[in-house]
């Protein structure tokens, strides 16, 4: 099995259930992410009825899902020198996933995620340490022995690093795959997108609804085509409940998405990008690839916070594997 080597924050969850009012108070819009500084994020924290800690991350939660399905996964950032860190650095292992982390002085960056009763969340991110890597960080051995390179699109707002990684990515032969992450990365650096799209060095983009317009100002089928169109190999539009719409040079599914009970949707889109990535790499249809990103995804949403159960992962891997 080919190996994936993940870039994103290193973050905590911080997560809890509150009434649209909290969202409206707090100034953002629902379903966002905002970034923040230390001590807003401890204000927000101060707010929240019993929160839980969940070690995540975008790229982070993909990484982690991948290798709990099998796949030999890595995952690079930096943490703090202090209990978030730790207990970030203890969910890698107990993930499997080989940590390349570094460490700083800088406390362990957070995301509180205020989840609505209509399952949506709203998220307020301090990135801490994580923020603090710079291009001397990213050193071409870094990506040896890997044949995927996956980042999150938040690390787009230090442009020098984002393009340096995927650069280096593409020079050591690697397959880069790029999540928008949200619909404000894109309004902040769309230059950037477009800079990397001109220069070939995403193969693969994933993109949910908001995003895809965000950047096309199409929606569905067309902004696909739009996105498409500007990668080496794979667009996706992923469609919530609707389900995913993914499309090469040579051919266009749309794969239906599983009809659960949703409590949380923290973390639907990393799963399904670890579904997506599974089948990606065992080789399958592209159809497969959506069907098995929604498999994954199913189950994340059922949860509260971006983990799910051992027998859970052990069910998934039973009925989605390269064999």
């Amino acid at each position: 099995m080919k190996k994936v080597l993940g870039f994103g924050a290193a973050l905590v969850d911080i997560l809890s259930l509150v009434d649209d009012s909290w969202v409206e108070q707090s100034g953002s819009l629902k379903g966002g992410m905002t970034l923040v500084d230390a001590e807003k994020s401890k204000s927000l924290q101060a707010m929240l009825d019993t929160p839980e800690y969940v070690p995540g991350g975008s790229a982070c939660n993909t990484i982690a899902a991948l290798s709990r399905l099998g796949v030999s996964s890595s995952f690079f950032s930096k943490v703090g020198k202090d209990d978030l860190g730790t207990m970030f650095q203890d969910h890698l292992k107990k993930s499997g996933v080989e940590s390349k982390l570094l460490n700083s002085e800088t406390p362990t960056g957070a995301v509180v995620v205020a989840v609505s009763p209509d399952a949506e969340r709203t998220m307020f991110t301090y990135l801490g340490a994580s923020d603090e890597i710079d291009k001397a960080d990213l050193k071409p051995e870094l990506f040896k022995g890997f044949s995927v390179f996956y980042v999150e699109g938040y690390r787009a707002f230090n442009a020098d690093v984002f393009k340096k990684s995927l650069l280096l990515a593409k020079n050591a032969g690697l397959k880069t795959v790029v999540d928008f992450g949200s619909f404000e990365v894109i309004h902040a650096c769309r230059s950037l997108f477009d800079n990397l799209f001109s220069e070939n060095l995403i193969d693969i983009i994933l993109a949910n609804e908001e995003e895809a317009y965000a950047y096309t100002q199409k929606k569905e089928i067309e902004a696909l085509h739009v996105l498409r169109d500007k990668v080496n190999e794979i667009a996706v539009v992923k469609l919530g409940s609707q389900g995913s719409l993914i499309a090469s040079k040579t051919d266009f599914q749309k794969a239906s998405a599983l009809q659960v009970k949703a409590i949380d949707t923290t973390g639907a889109g990393d799963f399904w990008a670890a579904g997506f990535l599974l089948a990606y790499l065992c080789e399958k249809p592209l159809l497969t690839c959506g069907e098995w990103g929604s498999r994954v995804a199913a189950e994340v949403v059922q949860v509260m916070g971006p983990q799910i159960s051992e027998d859970t992962w052990e069910k998934l891997k039973k009925e989605i594997s390269c064999r």
